[in-house]
């Protein structure tokens, strides 16, 4: 995934060619998406039906890669969350901003008694 954000783009360019400071989120949040988020964050999150975004780490970058280095599993759905297409990097457990965002490779429908889950290493974020 190399999809940034605004919000994001507009933070690091700041903080490397105006010295303005950019704070990064102490916690990353893996978000789902029935729809794309795009660079402004307009997508639709899956919501309610025992979603919740979860949190993920990230082993130290090499040669531009980063990828997640623990599993993020999602709660069991206790309702549908539509087809997931789409997944983001938030910088809150709520609200908060969209960081990267990518499209899902296949979409799956989360029906009642899903989990949804990403493999150590499944989200790959790429500045090229």
């Amino acid at each position: 995934m190399s999809e940034m954000s605004n919000y994001l783009e507009n933070g690091l360019l700041n903080a490397v060619l105006r010295n303005t400071s950019y704070t990064s989120p102490t916690t990353v949040y893996v978000g789902l998406y029935t729809t794309d988020p795009g660079e402004g964050n307009t997508g639709t999150e899956c919501t309610g039906s025992g979603y919740a975004r979860k949190s993920a780490t990230f082993g130290s970058p090499s040669n531009g890669v980063c990828t997640n280095s623990a599993s993020v599993e999602f709660d069991q759905a206790t309702g549908s969350w539509g087809t997931i297409s789409h997944m983001g990097l938030l910088d809150a457990i709520t609200s908060g901003n969209l960081l990267f965002y990518t499209n899902i490779t296949t979409s799956k429908t989360i029906e009642s008694g899903d989990i949804f889950k990403f493999a150590a290493g499944d989200i790959s974020v790429t500045l090229a």
